[in-house]
């Protein structure tokens, strides 16, 4: 199982989000956490624009990493959004995003954070899966693509 699959539960994963801009997906995000997790949304979106005020977690090819520090949170997290319309993000080829892959980590995390941050890199270099990913119409299909994808094994 890749790092992203095993903090991704199947009910973080929503398709067709309906949010105009970056600060309604981040709204909409911070409601998932919060309904699902018990993590307050305000907490959830302070830290994900805190972090996106340092440079946009857009990669470009349409999908964005944004991520944030959760204090009190115990293990990291991850949930799917694909909106409707694709909106502005800054990302470095000016293509508007999809497709976001949300990631909560501990406040004190950091190699497990920049392992997972990398993994879900590799994972989105995939050219043939990052457009199955912007295009599957059930969230179901899109949590079992991202759950069945595997990384490439190290050598070191």
């Amino acid at each position: 199982m890749n790092r992203l699959a095993a903090i991704l539960p199947a009910s973080n994963v929503l398709v067709n989000v309906d949010a105009s801009s970056k600060k309604r997906v981040f709204e909409q995000a911070g409601l998932l956490f919060e309904n699902n997790h018990s993590i307050a949304r305000a907490s959830v979106t302070d830290n994900l624009f805190a972090r996106e005020r340092l440079g946009s977690t857009g990669l470009g090819h349409g999908v964005a990493i944004p991520h944030g520090r959760i204090k009190g949170l115990k293990n990291p997290l991850a949930a799917v959004l694909r909106v409707q319309q694709s909106i502005g993000f800054d990302a470095p080829d000016d293509e508007p995003v999809s497709l976001l892959i949300f990631l909560l980590v501990p406040e004190a995390a950091t190699q497990r954070h920049l392992e997972i941050l990398s993994e879900i890199a590799e994972m989105l270099s995939d050219r043939e899966l990052r457009e199955r990913l912007k295009t599957e119409h059930e969230a179901a299909d899109l949590h079992r693509l991202i759950s069945a994808w595997e990384p490439l094994k190290s050598v070191a």
